[in-house]
């Protein structure tokens, strides 16, 4: 014991003696960074787009054991526990809620099939619903409700979101020349019924945003969010979606270099694009990827949910907020987001990916308070 007490302090003198280690104590900035760096943060949100069996239209009302049987992986992953904690209903077409349309498949501006059967069926399974307005196809939709009342537009999606028990997404995808004076009085209205609330407890106050993989698209859309709506200090949404890019990454390299782009900002452009804390988005990707399940709805091992997970818990902000880990997840797209693509009913369903991913990242069901900072 003496012996190994003599080496041990013989080590201890060579290491301070040449570097090894600094007699000096570390700065408080030096501390801090390396803190963060090494905080390792439970996923919050781990979701879904949901564009349900008629492309993302949701046009007709759901037989409901039919519904079950397409989309029971989402609320059983195989022991009786959700594979997600959010399901985001997609697509609501702005111009007809604007309007507050009622026709064959529209409902007071509202899908017809995006009704309280279906919000309920996951909401009593503890999953936190929202409603997506907008998608690409819905861009000229969106300039063209912006342009006529953007107020009463927020106040129509607050109305909506307060009848239905949900939350509202926005899905903007105006790259060239976005209206934001205007999508600010969209958010303007619909904080003015209901306000931030970073408890969570009401459902219809959770307003989020999406924004590109990285910072290289939707450029003025995202520096006027990351800078005035998507920051730690007054926040004004709850957070925002890095959507899919064009196709799913082809590593988990590359996925996470779009990421990073929101963690780091763009302080070369001009003007700049601010840092996005951590805390304040979640990462999107595929379960769908062609006419075969892609490995993350099938095959939790071999898809970008496990490579990117020890990323998307552990990012370290840089330049805004001060705790480590990205918010989590989204997945493109629940049930049949396209005719081009696979469906994610049975035998294709996601238990093996996005399920297996559930309980390997011990996903909280509901979904908790989410981080500020």
């Amino acid at each position: 014991m003496l012996r190994r007490m003599f080496v041990l302090s013989f080590l201890l003198l060579l290491a301070v003696s040449f570097g090894g280690l600094s007699p000096r104590p570390e700065t408080s900035s030096t501390t801090n960074a390396a803190a963060a760096a090494a905080m390792f943060t439970n996923i919050s949100v781990y979701g879904a787009w949901h564009c349900g069996n008629d492309f993302c239209t949701w046009a007709s009302v759901r037989n409901m054991t039919d519904f079950n049987t397409r989309n029971r992986w989402i609320i059983d992953r195989g022991d009786g526990r959700p594979s997600v904690n959010l399901i985001v209903l997609s697509f609501v077409h702005p111009l007809r809620l604007l309007n507050k349309t009622n026709d064959a498949g529209t409902s007071l501006g509202i899908p017809i099939g995006m009704n309280q059967a279906v919000v309920d069926y996951f909401k009593t399974r503890g999953i936190r619903v929202q409603l997506s307005m907008g998608g690409i196809t819905y861009t000229d939709a969106w300039n063209q409700a912006l342009a006529t009342n953007a107020t009463q537009l927020g106040l129509n999606a607050a109305e909506a979101a307060q009848r239905l028990g949900v939350g509202f997404e926005i899905d903007y995808e105006e790259n060239t020349n976005p209206n934001l004076p205007a999508l600010q009085a969209f958010i303007n209205a619909y904080r003015s019924v209901h306000p931030y609330d970073a408890s969570g407890n009401n459902h219809a106050a959770r307003l989020t945003i999406d924004l590109a993989a990285g910072d290289r698209w939707l450029i003025a859309l995202t520096r006027k969010a990351t800078a005035d709506w998507l920051n730690t200090s007054t926040p004004v949404l709850d957070y925002a979606n890095a959507m899919v890019p064009a196709r799913q990454p082809n590593s988990a390299a590359t996925a996470t270099a779009d990421w990073q782009e929101h963690v780091d900002g763009k302080p070369q452009f001009a003007p700049p694009i601010l840092p996005l804390a951590p805390c304040k988005f979640t990462g999107g990707l595929y379960i769908v990827t062609g006419s075969k399940p892609a490995p993350e709805c099938v095959n939790f091992t071999a898809s970008l949910t496990n490579s990117t997970g020890t990323y998307v818990q552990t990012v370290a902000p840089n330049g805004a907020g001060t705790t480590s880990g990205m918010l989590g997840y989204m997945f493109w797209a629940a049930e049949c987001p396209s005719t081009r693509r696979v469906c994610t009913t049975p035998p294709n369903s996601c238990e093996g990916g996005v399920g297996v991913g559930a309980t390997t990242y011990g996903i909280p069901i509901p979904m908790p308070p989410l981080r500020q900072s």
